[in-house]
């Protein structure tokens, strides 16, 4: 059971945790069967709810958290996985890890930003937000797979790059270009996957691949809900207003043709079930991987440019 509720969750985790509460406490075999007719009445509770969330309901889905992170996917879908270190420039960037791993008997290089799940562990990851050498370490293992002619996959979860001054002077905003620029042209197949929050920048400097894939209840754009409304309302109060203006879910940047395809989570979230939503986007990926590995470096990189060319068309 999830440890934090969001609002719109709190009416059904109360009727769950009342049947649970009742079996517990009844052994007739006449109540079972009501107890059995309320469960089912929770479940179709369960799809109305989950099945018309508003923009910003995924939203707060996104962030729960005790959302699987990276980590969580690494452990779930691969093994072997062996983390690599450091930029060779300036440092090691725990908010970025990736390395080797195998995945259904492939070798493949995962890379994603990762959070931590209490105060001291957030303090280490720098609450998913990667330093300029956390990018930097991210091309220079996505070089490594290249050079070893292994598929890259990307596990995004941001709410944006540092935005620290130090992060300015050691270059943010180049490191985020260069990784555009190098990933538009690595030769070995890249999936991008985004797992909860993929925000500006900071998503986007592990955001080009060959296919762009996104969670149920996940969220992609240039800016967040709140920043949003406090640019254009001068107050956060209006983040409802700005998540729907935004339209940053799965089923709306599949419509505008950002992304390829959604990945479904367990119902009620992947926080709900981390093994099931890990295999859910392990299928996904490996479908994925069965077209693309077909596909000659040259036809990779000229379908990916090709890609992110036609997204900046548009029809007045």
């Amino acid at each position: 059971m999830a440890k934090t509720v969001l609002d719109f969750e709190r009416p059904i985790l109360e009727l769950e945790q009342k049947i649970e509460e009742m079996r517990r406490m009844i052994n007739d075999f006449e109540l079972n069967d009501e107890i059995d007719a309320l469960e089912r009445r929770v479940n179709d509770l369960r799809v109305s709810v989950y099945g018309n969330l508003t923009r910003w309901q995924k939203v707060q889905l996104a962030r729960h958290p005790d959302r699987p992170y990276t980590l969580d996917y690494i452990r779930h879908m691969t093994t072997d996985f062996v983390e690599l270190h450091g930029d060779r420039y300036y440092g090691d960037d725990h908010a970025v890890i990736g390395g080797f791993a195998t995945l259904d008997e492939k070798t493949v290089m995962i890379i994603g930003q990762q959070k931590g799940r209490d105060t001291k562990n957030n303090l280490y990851r720098n609450f998913g937000m990667a330093n300029p050498e956390g990018y930097r370490k991210a091309l220079r293992l996505m070089q490594l797979a290249a050079k070893f002619g292994r598929p890259v996959i990307t596990l995004i979860d941001t709410p944006g790059a540092y935005p620290g001054i130090e992060a300015e002077e050691r270059g943010q905003a180049e490191a985020i270009a260069r990784n555009l620029f190098e990933m538009a042209r690595l030769p070995v197949p890249i999936i991008v996957s985004i797992i909860g929050e993929g925000a500006s920048g900071g998503a986007l400097g592990l955001g080009i691949g060959d296919r762009i894939l996104m969670l149920e209840n996940t969220w992609y754009n240039v800016i967040s809900p709140e920043s949003c409304s406090s640019i254009l309302w001068r107050s956060w109060d209006y983040k409802e207003q700005a998540a729907e203006a935004l339209q940053l879910t799965a089923p709306d940047l599949l419509a505008q043709g950002i992304i390829d395809r959604i990945v479904p989570e367990p119902l009620g979230g992947a926080h709900r079930n981390h093994i099931e939503a890990a295999m859910f986007l392990k299928s996904a990926l490996l479908e994925e991987l069965k077209e693309l590995r077909s596909m000659k470096p040259e036809q990779l990189r000229r379908n990916r440019i090709r890609k992110f060319g036609e997204m900046g068309e548009y029809e007045t």
